[in-house]
């Protein structure tokens, strides 16, 4: 197996109605980091950032998301505050998804962590496959 560039990696997400694309973002993450240590969002956050709950709660998310290989270590994402977590984690590569490369909070993101030793590391997405895409099945 090739040397990974990347001792601590971090990721976060909701993971409601786990799919290929959640298991891809996963894969391409622990590929680059020797230990990958994953947020999944709590029910609170999810509902006060969209104002609806995950179909699939916290604690379920949270055992589904820990039984896969290439994960090393599951915390709940209780906030959004992200600087403090990478601080407290020791991580030095925040992977995110690569449809956020680009926008004014992620440039943020990049400079702060830069601060403190950390890359941000943007990941293709998985085309057609999204929990939203699965949900609009759902109520079809």
């Amino acid at each position: 197996m090739a040397e990974r560039k990347y001792k601590i990696g971090y990721t976060t997400g909701v993971y409601d109605m786990f799919h290929i694309g959640h298991l891809n973002i996963l894969k391409r993450a622990k590929d680059q980091c020797e230990t990958l240590i994953v947020g999944v969002t709590t029910d609170e956050l999810c509902y006060k950032r969209k104002r609806k709950y995950p179909i699939i709660n916290e604690q379920e998310r949270m055992a589904i998301v820990s039984a896969i290989r290439y994960v090393d270590k599951v915390i709940p994402q209780a906030d959004m505050e992200k600087i403090n977590l990478v601080k407290a984690l020791g991580a030095d590569a925040v992977f995110v998804g690569s449809d956020w490369k680009g926008t004014d909070v992620w440039k943020q993101y990049e400079k702060d962590f830069a601060k403190v030793g950390c890359t941000v590391i943007y990941l293709d997405h998985t085309d057609g496959i999204s929990s939203s895409i699965l949900r609009d099945k759902l109520n079809k």
